[in-house]
Formats: structure tokens, sequence, C-alpha cells
């Protein structure tokens, strides 16, 4: 009620009858949200790494380098030079030896990539008994020679410095036997050497596949900037 006493009008009227004021409530802005797609992790199985890409290529160019100076030396005629070369050839041979070990070791280790799903079950089954044999050969192959040499009664002294024990008791007719049986492992693992890069160019070529690219990283690099 309006009470008029001292000239001034005040408002008397209890809170609880007064009308309510509406306040203006602000109301919520609705922000446009972005959905955020989930960046996909990097697949680690796309390709080789980095040490196995570096050991790959080292042995391959060791066993072609060790192959080829094989074939050389065998009909040289006999003098300090050839046995000079022999003893490289040797050494070479140790050494891919461990190198192979090392590349298993780090092959168990660290599981390749999977092979294109696309990929027919044959051509899997063929590239898996390609490796294997692959893996035998590169071991098989210089131990051979380590035996032949120890039959044959020349110890192998890897580098000059470090004195290998010989295998076996020196004895030419076996020393002439495991001669056959070691050029025989290295022509079939030039044949297999040889199927494998055939395989390789074929997937890269003709099926348009990763399988190449993989162990050769650029590749992959050089046709995506061919794309863009």
């Amino acid at each position: 009620m309006l009470a008029i006493g001292d000239g001034i009008p005040r408002w008397d009227m209890p809170l609880s009858i007064r009308a309510p004021h509406k306040l203006r409530v602000p109301q919520k802005i609705a922000l446009p949200t972005r959905t955020m797609s989930p960046t996909p992790a990097p697949d680690s199985r796309s390709s080789y790494t980095r040490v196995a890409i570096g050991l790959h290529w080292l042995l391959a160019f060791a066993i072609i380098g060790s192959f080829s100076v094989g074939l050389y030396m065998v009909d040289l005629p006999l003098s300090p030079q050839k046995l000079r070369i022999y003893s490289w050839h040797k050494w070479a041979g140790v050494t891919i030896f461990l190198f192979v070990v090392l590349r298993l070791g780090w092959r168990l280790l660290h599981r390749p990539p999977e092979l294109p799903a696309a990929m027919p079950a044959w051509q899997r089954n063929i590239a898996g008994a390609t490796h294997i044999l692959l893996y035998l050969l590169m071991f098989a192959v210089p131990l051979s020679g380590w035996l032949m040499s120890s039959a044959k009664g020349f110890q192998t002294v890897w580098f000059g410095v470090l004195p290998l024990p010989d295998l076996l008791e020196k004895d030419k007719e076996l020393g002439d036997l495991l001669l056959q049986l070691h050029m025989l492992l290295n022509f079939s693992m030039a044949a297999l050497v040889f199927l494998h890069i055939g395989a390789a160019l074929k997937h890269h070529f003709i099926d348009r596949d990763d399988v190449l690219t993989r162990m050769i990283p650029f590749l992959r690099n050089t046709a995506s900037g061919d794309c863009k």
C-alpha cells in the first residue's frame, strides 16, 4: 500500500506480496563443436626397422661381393696374390656369418611386416620357403667354406689378427668334397637371390603393392611425391 506520512511516498507493501520482477536469464550460447577425428597411430608394421633394413643391404652387398670374388679367384694361378685374395674371401665369409646371426636375432625380436592381404596363399608359401632357405644358405655357405679350409690344412685368421680353430683334421679328399659342396651351396644361394630380386620387382611393377618399398623406403616417398 502507498502511505503518505511525511510527504514522501514510500512503499510499505510487504515483500511477500509484491509483484515479482521478471529477471532476464541469459540464454546459453551453443558453441559449435568440432568433432576431432582421432589421428591414426602410425603402423610400425608397415615397414622394416632401420636396423633390419641396414642389415639387409649390408649382407646383400657383402654376399654379392664375396660371391664375385670367389668366382674370380678360382681360376687364378697359384701366387701370393691368390693366397691373399683367398684370405680376404675367408675374412668376408666369417664376417657375413656373424652378421647373419645378428640379423636373425633382430628378426626374432622384431616381427617383420605382414605380407599384403591380396597376396595368394601359394605365393605366401613360396615367399616363406625362400626366406627360410636363404637364411639356411647364409649360414651354410660360410660354414662349408670354413670346414673346407680346415680340411685342406689352411687355418683361417680373421683379418690377420684372430686365429680361428680348425673344425676338421687335415684331409685332402674331404677338402675336395667340401669344395664341391661349397660351390654347390653358393650357386644355389645365387639362384635364390635372383628369384628373390625378381619377386620383389614383380611386386613393385606388376602387383603395385608395398613389398619392395618396405625395404627401400625412399621409393615410397618418391611415389607419394609423384602423386601430388
